[in-house]
This record gives C-alpha cells, structure tokens and sequence, in this order.
C-alpha cells in the first residue's frame, strides 16, 4: 500500500493513457484496498481498443516509455517486454525458486519462442536466479527428447502437457530421465492428478499463475497450499462484471495491480475467477493466497434473441442490498428458454422485494424472468452469475 501512491501518481505522469483514464484523481490517496475500488477497471478489450484507436501512441499510450521487446497475443494484443523493469521484468524468478530451481542448473524451456512472450518470460526468470536455459519451444517433440537425453536439465519449465508428451516418449524409446527431477509449469490447467502423475516419475511439478500483461500473479509453493501472491502486484477478488471487492472466500474475478514501472497496469481485470485464501502458507510466506484458477469470469448467454451479461445480473445484486448472491438460471429447449432468476438472501424475504426483483431484471435484460428466494449457503461458491443448463 505504500508503493500503490507512488505507482498512481507515475501512471498518470508517465502514461497517457492512464492520464486520461485517472484525470482528477488523487493518486496521494488511493493508499489503501478501499481507495483503490474507486478506480476504474481496465481489461484486454479496452488495451486492444486503444492500441488500435491511437496506433500514434506506442501500445495505445498504456506502456511507458520503449519497451525492450514487443510481443503479440491473439486479438491482437501487442504486450511489452519493459526495459525499466530489469532483468526479470515479468518475476518469474520467484516462481522458479519456489519450484526448487536453483543457481547453477540448467531447465529445458517448453514455451514458445515467438510472437507471444511465455519462452521469454521463463528464461528472464532463469537468468535472475543464475540458472541456463535451454530454448526448446513448443513442437519438435523428437528433437526436444534428444536434447533432455543429451543434455541432462535439472529442471522443466513450460506448458504440462509438453511435459508429459516428453515424458511418454522417453518411456516409450526405453530412456530414462532421472535427473529431470523439478518443474514449473503453467499456461494450461494442471489438475491433481497430473501433479502425482508426475510425481511417479520423479519430477515435481509446480504451478504458477502469469499473463503476458502482468507477468507472475501468484505461485506454488512446496507447501502444495494455495498459489502464494507475487509481492510485485496487488490482487483484489471482484463480484463478475463489476468493480465491486469481494470477502475473502468468496470466488470472483481476480483484479491486478501491477507495480511495473514501464507498464502500470491499474485494476487490470484478467477474466479469470479465484477466490482468497485466509491465513498464510505453511511454507513461512507471509503474502496474500489464492485458490488458483477457477474458471472465466467473463459469462454471457443468448436469451430469446437477448445478450444477457454478468455484469448485468452484478447490477442487481448492487440494486438489491437484501441479495447476497444471484444466479441467472436459463434452461428449456430451442426457442422455449426459461429463464430463473435464483437469489439468495442475507435474511428472510421482505415483502414486494420478488416482484421488485423481476422489475430490475427487465429494465437490465429486457427479458422476463421468474425469481426463487433461497435461503444464505444454497448458491455454490464458484463466482458464476449466468448458467446455461440447455
């Protein structure tokens, strides 16, 4: 919080983008996680729109500075490698270190090398820590199980299916690979299961959670508890489709601040759903947990020819103290949608409060909607607002 002033007042100095975006703001203000709400989001769409709306400004005005490289996603959305951010400036050298990566080691890096920034965002990370990297890329399984045999990495860091593609194949060819023995992977989901799975061959896998935006957001830790935060980033949990902050517990869209001095990302909105945990590790890290990855945030679904949003049902909850949760049901066959508006309560129903629901729902959706009041712990913790059960 004592960094988040100074952050504020360089991205309205610094970025033209956020200049606009936070013009009349008192950056010596926003000191604290309530202060910091009243700020505006910014998500992918609004960078995509501006980085094609103002091509005269470098990144649509957001990047500060010249990067030291420029990178693509699908969309197309440019990402900047930022040059005032030093040697590591995505931190996934913590992440690496938490997975048992050490000085001196080599790690068989399974991203791509091109157009997106995973390859280079691992072998930034391995050079903070003063471990090699050797730049397998995705593809070429052969090739990259030529290199492991010869090679002999301590480490993996990359996608977990490459991983386990490599794996198969080195059984399959009669190799073994006992020195492989750590690796950190992201990019895909990696359940459980794929983590013992793993584990019966001698290579402990750990998760982080990055984005090409915003670099290391959190991370696993021997402790196999929660993704740690990174402490170059502050981490709110918002009600989908609004800016609103959540308790902790409850599941919603993970928002990021980032820290970066060449990209200040303020309220950056992933569309990703997570929830906080409470306490801290029992690895000894003290920062903020997360339960990892737990779906999209971003939900909508075609209703009787209508778009309806999260964001929509989000404002209800806002409209209607008395709701503690709501879930926008939709169900029945092609051309026959029904649609239940699922409420739960904070206390017992007042009354006129279901027909002063049904009202909002239509002046929000222009659709007609039935309502169920529910008593509080009916509705799943899981951040979904919008469930399509055709």
């Amino acid at each position: 919080m004592a960094a988040l002033p100074l952050q504020v007042a360089h991205a309205q100095a610094s970025s033209p983008a956020y200049a606009e975006l936070l013009a009349g703001t008192d950056a010596a203000g926003v000191s604290s996680r309530a202060a910091l709400a009243h700020l505006p989001l910014t998500r992918k769409s609004s960078l995509a729109a501006a980085q094609s709306a103002r091509r005269a400004l470098r990144l649509g005005g957001f990047a500060v500075g010249m990067p030291r490289r420029i990178f693509q996603s699908p969309g197309p959305l440019y990402e900047p490698e930022p040059d005032a951010d030093g040697i590591d400036p995505w931190r996934i050298g913590r992440a690496l270190h938490a997975a048992g990566v050490r000085a001196g080691q080599l790690a068989h890096v399974g991203f791509s090398y091109h157009l997106t920034p995973a390859g280079a965002m691992m072998e930034a990370g391995l050079r903070a820590i003063g471990a090699a990297s050797f730049p397998g890329g995705v593809g070429n399984t052969e090739l990259q199980l030529q290199a492991l045999l010869n090679l002999q990495p301590e480490a993996y860091a990359g996608t977990p299916s490459l991983l386990r593609i490599l794996l198969d194949k080195a059984v399959e060819g009669g190799h073994v690979l006992p020195y492989l023995q750590r690796a950190l992977v992201s990019g895909e989901a990696c359940p459980p299961a794929l983590v013992a799975w793993f584990a019966e061959r001698g290579v402990a896998a750990y998760q982080c959670y990055a984005t090409a935006d915003l670099g290391l957001i959190a991370y696993e830790t021997a402790a196999r508890d929660g993704l740690v935060v990174d402490e170059g980033v502050i981490v709110e949990i918002v009600r989908p489709g609004s800016g609103e902050p959540l308790p902790d517990g409850e599941v919603g869209e993970v928002v990021v601040t980032t820290l970066s001095p060449g990209y200040p990302l303020i309220r950056f909105a992933t569309g990703d759903l997570s929830a906080v945990m409470a306490g801290a590790s029992p690895c000894g890290r003290s920062n903020q947990r997360l339960r990892g990855w737990l779906g999209r945030a971003d939900q909508s679904a075609k209703v009787r020819g209508m778009f309806v949003h999260a964001g929509q049902v989000a404002e209800l909850v806002k409209r209607h103290p008395e709701v503690r949760r709501a879930r926008l049901v939709v169900s029945g066959e092609l051309a026959q949608d029904h649609v239940m508006l699922q409420v739960e309560m904070w206390e017992s129903t007042t009354p006129g409060l279901v027909e002063s629901l049904m009202q909002t729902a239509r002046d929000l959706t222009k659709l007609r909607v039935e309502v169920e009041p529910l008593p509080p712990g009916s509705l799943p913790n899981d951040g979904r607002l919008i469930e399509d059960r055709r």
